[in-house]
C-alpha cells in the first residue's frame, strides 16, 4: 500500500475514534446505551440502517459469490431489499406501541412474559456473537490483504477502534458513526465498480471475458433451490436485534417508515455493484482466488489516493455492521437476560456499567474467536439458524399485538429449532431448500395451531 493510501486509511480511523468516543460524553443510563435518544429524523435512520446491513457479507462475500456462480447472487440478495420493504410496510408504523422499550426481548417481554424476554435475550445474543466474529475476522483479513499487517494485529486495530467507541458511547456512538461510514462506502464502493469497468476497457470488454452462464438468472440453480435462496436472504435477518433497535430510535412512526423504506430501495442497486464487481475481478484475473476479487479490483483499478478512500469504505463497511451487532449483542445479555433474572433492580448508573462491561466482554470474546477460528463464515451461516426459525414467527405476532402463554411460544420456538436441524442435518435438505426456511414454517404452523386450540377450548 502507498503511504499515501496508508496515511488516509489511519486518518480516517482516527477521524471515527475520536467522533465515536466524543459522543459517548451524555450517555448516562441503560435506555441513552440502546436508543440514544429516541429523537433522529428519517435521514439518519436510512443511513445507520443500511450501514448496519452492509457488512463483510454483502459485498466482499456477494463480490465473491458472484464471480464463481454469476449474478443470480444479485437476484438471491433482493430477498433481503424486499425484506426491508415489508417491515417498512407493515412492521415500522406500528412501532408506537413499544415507546418504551430498548430491545427485541421488551417486546417480547409484552407479549410472553419473563420467558419469552429471556429466551428472545438468549438466541439474539447468539445470534449477534456468531455474525460479529465473522465481521471481526473480515476485518483482520482486510488488514492483511490491503495494508500487509499482519491478521492478529489487523483485528486488534481495527475492532479495537470499535470497542473502544461503541463501549463509552453506546448507539449514539454507533450511530454516528454509521454516518461517517456510510457517506464513505456510498461514494467508495461505486467508485471501485466504476474504475474496474474503465481499466477493463467498459462494459463490452467485462461482458466478453465473463462466461455467458455468469449472466444467467438462475445460474445452475434449480427454481426450488433459488427460491430457498431468495427467502433465506428475505427471512434470515428479518427483525434480529439491531435492526429493530433501529426501529426504536426514530423521531416518530414516520421517521422510522421513512427511514427504512430509503434503505430498502437503498440495497437494491448497491447489491448489484457489489456483486458487479466480482464480474469485473473475474473479467481481469479469472484464475484469481474468488475471496480476493474485491481487493483485487481495488488494488488494481484505483489510482494512488483514491485507493485509500475506497480501502477505508470497505474497513467502513465492516466497522458499521461490526458496531452494531457488538451494541446489540450487550443489550441483548444486559437487558433481556441478566436484568429479568435478578431479583433487584439495578440503578440507571449501576445498569450502564452493566452494559459497558458486556459491550467490552462482548467485543473481546469476538476478537479471541475471530483469532482462533479460521472459518467464521460457516458459524455466521449458523448463526442466522439460530433466529428467525426460533424468534421470528412469535416475534411478529408479537409486533401485530397478538398475546400468548410462555407455554405456546416456548413450544413453537422449539418447534421451529427442531425442524431446522432435522431438516438440515438429518435429512441433508431435499431439493436444496434450506432448513432455516423449513423451520420457520414449522414455528408458525405450531404457534397458530395451539392458539386455535386453546381458543375453542375457552
Amino acid at each position: 500500500m502507498n503511504v499515501v493510501d496508508s496515511i488516509i486509511i489511519y486518518l480516517y480511523l482516527l477521524a471515527v475514534l475520536i467522533v465515536g468516543i466524543s459522543a459517548g460524553r451524555g450517555v448516562k443510563s441503560l435506555e441513552r446505551f440502546s436508543v440514544a435518544g429516541r429523537n433522529y429524523p428519517s435521514l439518519i435512520v436510512f443511513a445507520t440502517l443500511s450501514a448496519s446491513f452492509i457488512g463483510g457479507g454483502f459485498t466482499m462475500g456477494n463480490a465473491e459469490k458472484v464471480f464463481t456462480v454469476g449474478i443470480v447472487n444479485i437476484f438471491a440478495l433482493w430477498g433481503f431489499s424486499l425484506k426491508e420493504l415489508l417491515v417498512a410496510r407493515y412492521i415500522a408504523p406500528r412501532m408506537d406501541r413499544f415507546s418504551n422499550a430498548i430491545s427485541v426481548g421488551d417486546i417480547m417481554y409484552e407479549a410472553y412474559g419473563k420467558t419469552g424476554k429471556v429466551v428472545a435475550g438468549v438466541f439474539g445474543m447468539t445470534l449477534c456473537a456468531g455474525i460479529l466474529g465473522a465481521q471481526v475476522g473480515a476485518m483482520g483479513y482486510m488488514f492483511n490483504v490491503f495494508m500487509g499487517v499482519d491478521f492478529f494485529w489487523g483485528v486488534i486495530i481495527g475492532f479495537g477502534i470499535v470497542i473502544s467507541y461503541s463501549t463509552v458511547g453506546g448507539m449514539a456512538a454507533v450511530v454516528l458513526t454509521d454516518i461517517m461510514q456510510f457517506a464513505v462506502l456510498g461514494v467508495g464502493i461505486p467508485m471501485a465498480l466504476a474504475a474496474g469497468i474503465y481499466a477493463l476497457g467498459g462494459w463490452g470488454a467485462l461482458s466478453a471475458a465473463v462466461p455467458h452462464d455468469h449472466f444467467r438468472l438462475l445460474g445452475d440453480l434449480s427454481v426450488p433451490a433459488f427460491i430457498s435462496l431468495f427467502l433465506t436472504f428475505l427471512l434470515g435477518e428479518t427483525l434480529v436485534p439491531p435492526y429493530v433497535q433501529r426501529l426504536l430510535i426514530g423521531r416518530n412512526t414516520e421517521s422510522v417508515r421513512k427511514g427504512t423504506y430509503w434503505s430498502g430501495l437503498f440495497s437494491i442497486p448497491f447489491f448489484a455493484i457489489t456483486g458487479l464487481i466480482g464480474l469485473a475481478a473475474y473479467a481481469l484475473k479469472p484464475s484469481l482466488d474468488p475471496n480476493l476479487a474485491l481487493p483485487y479490483v481495488i488494488q488494481q483499478a484505483l489510482p494512488v489516493g483514491l485507493k485509500g478512500l475506497v480501502v477505508a469504505a470497505v474497513i467502513s463497511v465492516v466497522m458499521s455492521s461490526a458496531d452494531s451487532f457488538l451494541n446489540s449483542a450487550a443489550v441483548a445479555f444486559s437487558n433481556d437476560v441478566l436484568r429479568p433474572l435478578r431479583k433487584n433492580p439495578l440503578s440507571d448508573r449501576a445498569q450502564l456499567w452493566m452494559v459497558r462491561v458486556a459491550n467490552a466482554l462482548v467485543g473481546i470474546l469476538a476478537v479471541v474467536f475471530a483469532v482462533a477460528i479460521e472459518s467464521v463464515l460457516d458459524i455466521l451461516i449458523y448463526a442466522y439458524h439460530f433466529w428467525s426459525p426460533i424468534i421470528l414467527p412469535p416475534l411478529v405476532a408479537a409486533l401485530f399485538g397478538l398475546k400468548a402463554a410462555p407455554s405456546v411460544f416456548f413450544a413453537a420456538a422449539l418447534a421451529g429449532f427442531l425442524g431446522t436441524w432435522i431438516w438440515k442435518t438429518g435429512l441433508g435438505m431435499p431439493f436444496g431448500v434450506d432448513g432455516l426456511i423449513v423451520g420457520i414454517v414449522c414455528n408458525a404452523v405450531v404457534f397458530t395451531v395451539i392458539l386455535k386450540l386453546r381458543g375453542r377450548a375457552r
